[in-house]
């Protein structure tokens, strides 16, 4: 190993630690944490995690909401070459205990507010021998006793930056989800990136509101970190404590989306918060009203092409001037091509697939050699979704080579949701759709076929869809079932997606108006 040419997660920390000790890192509740205290907590996290028996390759699994200690377990898992994972808490217990079995922890860090019991359950569901730590207690066993038990001095691991040290499971396009793992570079490449376009520096105060294990509120937490900023923590959103949380920390940036926005202006009607200290991009009249209106690259031109894979974004509106493609040109830690079936480039004006090389790019899928070798062929990472180069060297995302839906910023892939409902014993055949919806873009439509007999007497749309509600995260299930008796089928007998939609309102996929996944 190369040692002199090295700069990992840990490395990052220790320098900001060192350059800006007293500078406000952390704020969570009641907690307010300095760099160099952060510094030290990491350090003896650690140590506690290595004395449980966490090395180099080993995952540590966070079973809870948004908190200072989440970032702790990633840039301690830095030190010791390990792999923090963040689980998706919204998930239900079956899709918890999956990831349970999947990642193979050493360790668990885990929530009991407002997610316990199917924590439990999830637990009770899969194997292994991990140690768990429940992080919301002052108890014994708790993770500040686990903490603070471990030594404050730096760990003496020598790590490859080109190691996973960041593991996120993605939408489940093959049926089941998948853990990409992301290499120190990728992290550290992509704050460079989002700093930029961002304006973040050592003054910017993020509120860490959206979900931490979603690459896209991520991005922003470890940019600010990387610079010496300061992380606000919330569990997670409501309007009211948002609104609280940007008065009294002078919070500068934060992760919304329009409905919550709405909220928000909702929640402050009578003016009782002072927002002005929020950059943000133009919005309502009302919103635009409360807050500052953002002047930089990001706000004024938002969005671009990304994937979970590709630690965020892969090309960015807001590199490049003026654009004809309708996401931006690419990432300068990338390289972009558009490709046809096999692999050659197709010219500029024509749809192919997206493939992408360069720093941000994960190390591969855990335990998933079949598809790594699909995905990650020819030194290339190969997106699965369609792309464009215009003629002006933009980019322009079409969609995803199979169709997926998007509600708020959420990504649903109809495979997964169409393998949960093939699982419920009436269902003979079935297909998954998104229904265009004004509030948040689309929604999901299940269209279904019932088994003749028994198996189908009684079955209603209500009774399809608590099937789906029990086994999955509720934002998956559909909102409408309609039943048929037959679906429509290509010459190739696969299921013609592009009748289904005609016939049942289907429409408004990503890509198709400008937006990426």
């Amino acid at each position: 190993m190369d040692l002199l040419h090295q700069l990992t997660l840990g490395d990052v920390l220790a320098e900001v630690a060192a350059g800006l000790p007293h500078r406000l890192a952390a704020v969570d509740g009641d907690v307010r944490l300095t760099y160099a205290e952060t510094d030290t907590r990491v350090n003896r996290l650690a140590g506690s995690l290595a004395a449980a028996g966490v090395g180099v390759g080993d995952r540590v699994v966070w079973l809870g909401q948004n908190s200072h200690r989440l970032v702790e377990v990633l840039f301690a898992c830095a030190r010791l070459g390990a792999v923090c994972c963040p689980a998706n808490w919204r998930q239900s217990a079956a899709e918890l205990a999956f990831v349970l079995d999947d990642a193979g922890p050493r360790v668990v860090i885990w929530q009991e507010a407002e997610i316990g019991e199917r924590v439990a359950d999830a637990r009770a569901a899969c194997g292994g021998d991990a140690l768990w730590v429940r992080h919301d207690t002052d108890g014994e066993g708790g993770y500040e006793s686990f903490l603070g038990a471990g030594d404050p001095r730096e760990p003496t691991t020598a790590v490859d930056a080109a190691w996973p040290v960041l593991q996120m499971y993605t939408a489940a396009f093959g049926g089941t989800p998948n853990g990409a793992q992301l290499p120190h570079l990728a992290v550290i490449a992509q704050d460079l990136v989002m700093a930029k376009v961002q304006d973040v520096d050592h003054t910017s105060v993020y509120l860490n509101c959206g979900p931490l294990f979603h690459v896209a509120a991520l991005m922003t937490t470890l940019a600010t970190l990387h610079f010496g900023g300061t992380n606000v923590y919330t569990p997670r959103v409501d309007a009211a404590e948002l609104c609280r949380l940007i008065d009294t920390e002078r919070c500068t940036h934060a992760f919304l989306m329009p409905p919550t926005m709405d909220q928000m202006v909702a929640a402050n009607a009578d003016g009782r918060y002072d927002l002005s200290s929020l950059r943000s991009i133009p919005y309502t009249e009302a919103w635009n009203a409360m807050v500052t209106v953002d002047t930089s690259p990001w706000a004024t031109s938002p969005g671009g092409y990304g994937q979970t894979e590709l630690m965020g974004l892969a090309s960015c509106n807001a590199l490049g001037g003026d654009a004809i493609g309708a996401h931006g040109r690419g990432s300068p830690v990338v390289r972009i091509r558009i490709v046809d079936p096999d692999g050659a480039d197709v010219p500029r004006g024509e749809t192919g697939e997206m493939v992408v090389r360069g720093l941000t790019a994960m190390v591969g899928y855990l335990d998933r050699a079949g598809v790594n070798a699909a995905k990650q062929h020819d030194g290339w990472h190969h997106t699965g979704d369609l792309g464009r180069r215009e003629e002006d060297g933009s980019l322009t995302f079409i969609g995803p080579m199979a169709r997926m839906i998007k509600s708020a910023a959420e990504n649903i892939y109809p495979a997964e949701v169409e393998a949960c409902l093939r699982r419920h014993p009436a269902v003979a055949d079935c297909c998954v759709i998104g229904v265009p919806d004004p509030k948040w873009r689309q929604r999901v439509k299940a269209v279904v076929v019932l088994r003749d007999g028994d198996a189908g007497d009684g079955v209603d749309a209500a009774a399809i869809i608590e099937h789906c509600r029990s086994e999955m995260a509720s934002y998956k299930k559909p909102r409408e079932v309609v039943f048929v008796e037959s679906l429509p089928r290509t010459q190739a007998g696969v299921v013609d997606r592009d009748a289904v939609d005609a016939a049942h309102g289907g429409g408004g996929y990503p890509g198709r108006s400008g937006t990426a996944n």
